[in-house]
């Protein structure tokens, strides 16, 4: 089956994204620093889509405004759709961890003084509990790893489980943020 016969997941149009900033360390006049301009992308169901671009180009930028998560003096345009439904502030905020999950770029975003397992699944209903040793299984994350503390765990390591806490929600759809 074609993209074009599949369900949009995401629809972005023309998003624009800049900072409100101080010209320099001596001046206390503010410019706005565009930094993605009129960018419009489209993903299907069951597709995979990279952003691809250098290093200070964007590409995390995106994936924070996506999930609403960008700095307070962000300035966000354009229209961001998710199965068809405009996402407004209030909705991504709903959505967000449980239907759109996020691997994020840097390892830490974990906890450094809970033990990863905890992390990962959240509240300690059985279910979430199975859904975390399930996972772990699925990325070879030993159960050793449970109890481990994020400093305890290698590169990799981290990343498995940053992944296994983006898919405990099952989302539909996973930004991927530096996914190696």
């Amino acid at each position: 089956m074609s993209c074009t016969n599949k369900k949009h997941i995401l629809e972005i149009e023309d998003l624009s994204v800049s900072f409100l900033q101080y010209e320099n360390n001596r001046s206390s006049r503010q410019i706005r620093l565009p930094v993605i301009s009129r960018l419009s992308v489209s993903v299907h169901e069951g597709e995979i889509v990279a952003i691809v671009g250098s290093s200070g180009s964007g590409k995390s930028l995106l994936a924070h405004a996506v999930l609403d998560i960008l700095p307070y003096n962000a300035d966000i345009s354009g229209s961001i759709y998710f199965q068809g439904e405009l996402l407004t502030h209030k909705k991504i905020a709903a959505l967000r961890g449980k239907e759109i999950a996020l691997v994020p770029q840097s390892t830490t975003y974990l906890d450094p003084l809970m033990p990863v397992a905890r992390q990962v699944r959240g509240n300690k209903t059985p279910e979430n509990k199975k859904r975390q040793k399930t996972l772990f299984r699925r990325y070879n994350l030993g159960e050793d790893v449970d109890k481990k503390y994020p400093f305890e765990c290698s590169g990799g390591m981290t990343r498995r489980i940053l992944l296994t806490s983006a898919l405990m929600g099952n989302p539909k759809l996973i930004i991927a943020d530096e996914p190696t």
